[in-house]
């Protein structure tokens, strides 16, 4: 029954969520030419129940944009693990939003901005109107809004959600959802949340506390692991909450007037009707009906073509769905079929390979079974190691190892695999040496476009094979009944492992001939990250030594030095206090100490955000207390606490894993540990640097280059005045100070140097006047002069800059020295903000990957050298401009200048490249300089 005319309420339609759930909700749907129509056909029917049940006089269907939004900014990983769109729902979208034009009712995508907030927005004025509001959404964050007049509905369900209905779900009140979703985390939209803590517990939390501060504030009362995992989250739960916050105050292009139904264009609504072949809404349109009339009309007017419509759209499904074909999928479990999947890999051109394993660490990983392909459509699994009760007999291990061995160690054969890097490693426990690993399509993805989408199978698959893989879920179950795949049942496991294998080759023979279609590309593909796999695989099976009983009193140190810290705070503050509480914290400094409040969270609070912390420790002495038992907190339970659980039994030592297909500049990221993050510019950093060590009689070599960016800007900008800085081994910031200020070099002092060293890399990484003065504690209008001199007397950064953002703009792409392209699809962006990081990224990308670019090729060098000069040297670590390598006291030192001089001989530049090196026993040490190399330029 529709609402009467004093309740008609302000419907706001989650567009995008609509969307997706309509076209997971129909069939395959397509017209007689093969083009998907089944989520227009789906969003037009929803429209249609809407209309005929709410007769609204308000109404909005938001979308959300492409691109970055705001939360981008606040969290790089954001909505990170979230599949590509498939290809036949993008397709469908330009009809979807021509459909709703069409049909009169207003349609809504702010750039830079998501849905929920411009929802979130409108509801707040619409309350604020004294309207009802109606949010159609599937989406649990949206449960924040509701109260007595604001309701969710899940038109799918045909769900309404009021207050009670979102106590019923999730066990709070709608006022705690944010601190709900907070504690939980959104795999979905990747917000961190914390690890182990389900929506049960949440909620008993959230009922037994009161609030998410009452949690982080009483956390020490909770025991068990689920307390250590809150403890060590309760720094990034502050982000998750901010994450988590629909935005009510977004600026609007339309006010709440105008979002009213319209009239519909009947002849836009026939010629899409027509495309799309929705016979009977056409045949009605054109049969007599008026032909101009509200939208509200749609309702009735499509409700009798349903039916009729979707039996005859649905005729067509088979001609959309997926492209590819399942695989041919063979169990190899006796000696015959062996021999014959040996012949076919003897006589392919090119092996596809897989393992399976029964755990995620390749250095402590089981093999439980190989798979193998040479011919699209088809794949073979070898089972090793399957032991549940009542599986097959299969063939012996070392057997299969002794067969396969040969060929996988063939330089002359060549091999593909999907993320070969891990197993490479696997194999290489079980005696395997994988030879001439030519391809690997993470990589081929990785390298045609870096930024534009995740590079696992899955998605690769779908995005470019519009295949549905089968799922590790699919075959071994989830959460804590998960099986571990040597306990999946054979022919689960085979169907799961062949077409891995398959489905890799299947990508190769796509992504492959795009590569080869841009020379450049495939020569960074061939050229850089191919010869580097093997490399970094041996530095992971290496690792590096760590001093556990070190690291054991580092942590009593920190936490002493915490224990110092808290007493100093409380002194400052006259009282003692939760110094890990955001909320205790701002009642200290804003309202019992009266500090400036310079930013706020999203819920309005002030801010005690780091970087806001930073700016008031110049007013007051306990926002530097705070940051620095921060720090003291990270460092300990990130690095003193966790670098002993990660040692490897087997090994004594721990083994990180190296990502070449996370950083869209093309630079190396390592997890499990993350030795990318350890500081080095504070005593604390280095201590914990001491704690890597090398092997008794062994000694480690650290080599570092200097300044490379700032080298690469002389180089890439041709300023003269830049590249003599470098040429005569000035020091640049130094230079650039007497330059800057006017001043003779011997008398510049270490404020001008401060300040020339801060305008030297914020201009790299694209820093405004308003960030260098509050960087430097001055004026912006001071800031905005420095960097007015420093372009003046260096003209031809500036006439890079320029450049750089004028040939992206026309290109769409900036590239790295040796070719590397990171593409920038906001470059040409409406929204200023999309835009400008978009420039800003325009500049830094080519300077920092060909930083990247230049420490890859001198591992890959490197690697050479030493297996041919000093085999008993080690590459244990790459961090940053870094390498770091182990071996014989005696024969490093003999090699330690030569080393040196590869990395710096790597690539001519029109600068002299520099790098620094040290030795000693332990990391820290090691990084102290004790001699250097350096190009001619």
């Amino acid at each position: 029954m529709a609402e009467t005319a004093a309740e008609h309420p302000l419907i706001l339609i989650d567009g995008s969520s609509w969307l997706f759930r309509a076209f997971h909700a129909l069939p395959p749907l397509s017209n007689s030419r093969g083009e998907p129509t089944g989520a227009v056909y789906g969003i037009v029917n929803m429209l249609k129940r809407l209309c005929r049940e709410y007769e609204p006089q308000r109404i909005c269907v938001v979308f959300d944009p492409s691109g970055p939004v705001f939360r981008n900014e606040l969290y790089a990983d954001y909505k990170a693990n979230r599949d590509e769109t498939p290809a036949e729902l993008s397709a469908q979208y330009p009809d979807v939003v021509a459909v709703i034009k069409a049909l009169g009712f207003p349609l809504l995508v702010v750039d830079g901005v998501e849905a929920d907030d411009v929802i979130g927005t409108l509801t707040r004025q619409g309350r604020e109107r004294g309207l009802p509001v109606l949010i159609v959404t599937s989406d649990k964050d949206m449960a924040q809004l509701v109260d007595e007049h604001v309701h969710l509905l899940d038109t799918m369900k045909n769900r309404r959600m009021d207050r009670a209905g979102v106590i019923e779900k999730f066990g709070v009140p709608p006022e705690r959802i944010i601190d709900y979703l907070a504690l939980v985390g959104d795999t979905v939209d990747n917000i961190p949340g914390v690890p182990g803590v389900g929506p049960k517990t949440a909620a008993k939390w959230l009922t037994e506390f009161g609030s998410l501060d009452a949690i982080r504030d009483r956390s020490g009362e909770i025991g068990g692991k689920i307390g250590e995992k809150l403890r060590a989250a309760l720094d990034i739960l502050p982000l998750s909450h901010r994450l988590a916050t629909i935005i009510c105050d977004v600026e609007l292009p339309v006010q709440l007037d105008e979002l009213v139904p319209g009239e519909r264009d009947v002849e836009q609504l026939v010629a899409l009707y027509r495309k799309l072949e929705f016979h009977r809404w056409r045949e009605e349109l054109e049969g007599g009906k008026p032909a101009a009339g509200p939208a509200t009309e749609a309702g009735a007017e499509l409700e009798s073509a349903a039916p009729e419509s979707l039996a005859a759209v649905g005729a067509n499904a088979a001609d959309i769905g997926t492209v590819s074909k399942p695989t041919d999928a063979i169990c190899v479990v006796d000696e015959a079929e062996l021999d014959r999947m040996i012949g076919c890999l003897e006589r392919a051109g090119l092996i596809c390979f897989d393992t399976e394993t029964d755990a995620l660490d390749a250095n402590q990983a089981g093999l439980v079974g190989l798979a193998f392909s040479v011919e699209s459509g088809s794949g073979w699994y070898v089972p090793l190691a399957h032991n549940y009760l009542g599986a097959p007999e299969q063939l012996p291990l070392q057997h299969v190892i002794a067969r396969v061995k040969p060929l996988l160690e063939d330089q002359s054969k060549p091999k593909l695999a999907q993320h070969g890097k891990y197993d490479i490693n696997v194999l290489a426990r079980y005696g395997i040496e994988v030879r001439n690993l030519r391809f690997d399509t993470m990589l081929e993805s990785y390298v045609l476009d870096a930024a534009g989408n995740r590079h696992d199978m899955d998605t690769l698959a779908d995005k470019y094979l519009g295949h549905k893989t089968i799922q590790f879920a699919d075959v071994a179950g989830k959460g804590k009944n998960q099986l571990t795949f040597n306990q999946v049942a054979l022919d689960k496991a085979t169907e799961y492992s062949a077409e891995d294998a398959d489905i890799t080759l299947r990508l190769h023979e796509t992504l492959y001939p795009k590569l080869e279609a841009e020379p450049v590309l495939a020569k960074v593909f061939h050229e850089i990250e191919m010869p580097l796999v093997p490399v970094l695989a041996r530095i992971e099976r290496r690792g590096v030594k760590v001093d556990a009983p070190l690291l054991r009193k580092i942590s009593a140190e920190l936490a002493q030095r915490m224990d110092e810290l808290q007493a100093q705070a409380f002194v400052v503050a006259e009282g003692e206090f939760n110094l890990g509480s955001p909320k205790q914290l701002q009642a200290l400094l804003y309202e019992k100490f009266q500090l400036p409040v310079l930013a706020k969270t999203p819920k309005g609070d002030p801010s005690t955000a780091e970087d806001t912390l930073e700016q008031l420790a110049a007013q007051h002495p306990l926002p530097r207390l705070i940051l620095d038992w921060r720090a003291m907190q990270k460092l300990r339970s990130t690095y003193a606490e966790q670098l002993p659980a990660a040692i490897n039994p087997r090994t004594g030592r721990i083994h990180t894993s190296y990502h070449q297909a996370v950083a869209a500049t093309g630079r190396l990221s390592s997890q499990e540990p993350n030795l990318q993050n350890i500081p080095i510019r504070t005593a604390e950093g280095r201590r914990i640097r001491q704690a890597f060590i090398a092997e008794p009689g062994n000694t480690l070599l650290a080599v570092d280059y200097s300044q490379i960016e700032l080298r690469l800007m002389a180089h890439f900008s041709g300023d003269e005045r830049l590249r003599e800085a470098f040429r005569q081994n000035l020091d640049v910031h130094q230079a650039t100070a007497a330059e800057v200020f006017g001043l003779p070099l011997e008398k510049v002092g270490s404020d001008e140097r401060r300040a020339a060293k801060a305008i030297n890399f914020g201009l790299i990484y694209g820093m405004s006047a308003f960030g260098l003065a509050r960087q430097l504690g001055i004026g912006r209008n001071e800031a905005g002069e420095y960097i007015e001199r420093f372009f003046g007397r260096y003209p031809g950064v500036k006439q890079f800059m320029d450049d750089t953002r004028s040939a992206a703009r026309s290109r769409g792409y900036v590239e790295t020295l040796f070719g590397r392209r990171l593409y920038l699809p906001n470059i040409n962006a409406r929204n200023q903000g999309l835009r400008q990081y978009a420039e800003r990224t325009a500049i830094n990308a080519p300077l920092q990957g060909t930083a990247a670019d230049l420490i890859k090729k001198a591992m890959i060098d490197l690697q050479a050298w030493l297996d041919a000069n000093a085999p008993g040297i080690s590459m244990i670590m790459q961090v940053h401009d870094e390498l770091v390598f182990e071996g014989p006291e005696a024969l490093l030192r003999e090699k330690a200048q030569t080393i040196a001089d590869h990395m710096v001989r790597i690539a001519p530049l029109a600068v002299p490249l520099v790098a620094d090196f040290g030795l000693a026993g332990n990391w820290d040490e090691a990084h102290q300089p004790h001699g250097h190399a350096r190009s001619t330029g």
